[in-house]
């Protein structure tokens, strides 16, 4: 296994136990550039994904997902590998269909501050459809809706993990909007299984494919539970929505039951006392976060 990053939002310690094995080799390596390299199957799962870090520098936000598109399905070409695309529920933007099928076009605005990475991801969807069609690249397309757990970083400016380290710190949980928008929480494990499944799944079966968890909770909601999980005494404060936030986020996951067999299998509470257990130790061993998001 070759793993190529530039850690742009990672950390080479989320990959420690794999040093020195022989099957996996780590090269830092940043996705706009091309790469040459053999390999038989690829997952192109680089760009940043949290609204702190993508809007950051748009910009190489978008550069990551065009230039890093035609650079891995360039790789995928030359040497006939399968390739997979994360692309993200960030395609359908603020959507008016609830809950999402992949034959939805989405609503989303193209100038605004988050357009960086959802038209990033729709043009690299774009590249990938015409690979296949016009090259007859081998491709597989996941649209990833709310991922979390273990090893996310601390200051990523996701709920979870904002209202996690708020909670442990004590500090007030911080809310965008009223917490009356929804979304749908996929623990990282059945992500990666979803994931894997598309991989292997038959050749002409190309997606796009939602992964990602139906059971939709209003964010409002998901901030008392984690207080409660954590026993925290923090409290609740309530700031403007950012422009262009979606109010509802649900996937319709019928494709992914019916084509890969793929249902989430970690409940909320489940997967949310592992990563309060991550970010505890984190804590517990001095890892500075901020509890603002």
């Amino acid at each position: 296994m070759l793993c190529l990053d530039n850690f742009f939002t990672g950390t080479s310690d989320n990959i420690a136990a794999l040093r020195g094995h022989p099957r996996f080799e780590l090269m830092r390596h940043d996705v706009t550039f091309p790469m040459y390299v053999e390999v038989d199957e690829i997952y192109n799962l680089a760009c940043p994904a949290s609204p702190v870090h993508y809007q950051f520098d748009p910009v190489q936000t978008t550069k990551v997902s065009v230039h890093g598109a035609i650079n891995v399905l360039g790789l995928a070409k030359r040497v006939k590998a399968r390739i997979l695309q994360a692309s993200t529920s960030e395609v359908y933007g603020d959507p008016a269909e609830h809950p999402q099928r992949e034959s939805y076009w989405g609503n989303v605005n193209p100038i605004g501050p988050r357009s960086c990475y959802d038209e990033g991801k729709r043009c690299a969807e774009t590249l990938f459809f015409d690979y296949w069609r016009q090259y007859q690249v081998n491709i597989k397309v996941a649209r990833i809706f709310n991922t979390y757990g273990p090893r996310m970083h601390p200051n990523d400016g996701r709920v979870v993990s904002n209202f996690i380290v708020q909670a442990l710190r004590g500090d007030p949980i911080t809310i965008y909007g009223d917490g009356s928008q929804t979304r749908s929480f996929c623990y990282v494990d059945d992500l990666i299984d979803g994931l894997v499944r598309l991989m292997e799944s038959a050749d002409g079966f190309v997606g796009p494919v939602n992964l990602g968890n139906p059971v939709e909770i209003p964010v409002g909601a998901l901030a008392r539970r984690v207080i409660e999980l954590t026993g925290s005494p923090s409290t609740i404060e309530f700031r403007a929505l950012p422009q262009d936030d979606p109010r509802q986020r649900q996937p319709d996951i019928s494709l992914a039951q019916q084509a890969l067999g793929w249902v989430p299998q970690v409940a909320l509470d489940d997967g949310l006392q592992r990563t309060i257990a991550y970010f505890e130790d984190l804590l517990r061993n001095g890892v500075a976060a901020s509890s603002q998001s």
